[in-house]
């Protein structure tokens, strides 16, 4: 295999949330297989920049797959053709000498373009703190077994926090819903007796500040967990819908 490829990338440039954007194309030459796909924009960059031209506006952060902040589409999938990571852990080295690559934002409503690929994720954080808090004192760092939790409950809980909160499902999602990132961060509190003083309030209030944030509803097609880079399952989002009834009898 080549060590070194070129390709055509056509990137969505916008100067701001009220200018229209459009593709633009750009070479980039002798990219280096090993490179990340972030490394690879900042080459890009690097060019454009000696070029006395604006550089592509994108996001990210530790660029080690925990922070979620490199958000976009690259042909056509949420954080490109490899499963289960984020676009700072694809690697040139799955694409091919020559090839074409798209690269967009995320496209939701909630999340509105800032510039390039940047989106506004707020929304995520107001549906993060209509969650609320956990009212029981908790002091010092208790004893690990001072509460007895089933095993499963707490791997099924550790499972649901693993979600980033990167957006990659309402990316995905053919009618940008929030429901997966919400049942994670619902199901990681309700699995466990921690969670349960807030329970009934947790649900409804994270569930009307989606609504209100103009996410789209569940239908069901999968796309969410299919394109998670945490490979959250879609077993949350029945867990949402049960926890979502329950704090509707009990209001």
């Amino acid at each position: 295999m080549s060590e070194t490829i070129n390709i055509t990338i056509k990137v969505w440039r916008q100067k701001n949330k009220d200018s229209k954007g459009e593709f633009q194309s750009y070479e980039a030459k002798d990219i280096s297989t090993h490179m990340s796909f972030l490394e690879m924009l900042d080459e890009v960059n690097d060019v454009l920049i000696k070029d006395e031209k604006e550089p592509i506006a994108f996001d990210h952060d530790c660029r080690e797959g925990i922070c979620g902040s490199c958000s976009m589409v690259i042909n056509g999938r949420a954080h490109g053709p490899e499963k289960g990571i984020t676009a700072c852990q694809l690697h040139m080295r799955k694409f091919n000498d020559g090839d074409t690559i798209w690269i967009e934002p995320w496209r939701a409503k909630a999340f509105p373009v800032l510039k390039d690929l940047v989106v506004d994720r707020t929304a995520f954080d107001h549906i993060m703190t209509a969650g609320g808090y956990v009212s029981v004192k908790t002091g010092g760092a208790p004893d690990g077994n001072a509460i007895p939790i089933p095993k499963v409950n707490a791997e099924l809980a550790m499972d649901a926090a693993a979600c980033i909160g990167c957006g990659a499902c309402v990316a995905a999602c053919k009618n940008a819903s929030a429901m997966l990132f919400v049942s994670a961060k619902v199901s990681q509190y309700a699995l466990l007796p921690q969670g349960q003083a807030e329970r009934t309030e947790r649900v409804t209030n994270m569930l009307s500040v989606m609504e209100e944030a103009g996410f789209g509803n569940c239908t069901n097609s999968g796309q969410c967990e299919a394109e998670c880079p945490k490979e959250i399952s879609v077993s949350n989002i029945a867990r949402l819908n049960r926890e979502m009834l329950k704090a509707s009898i009990s209001s």
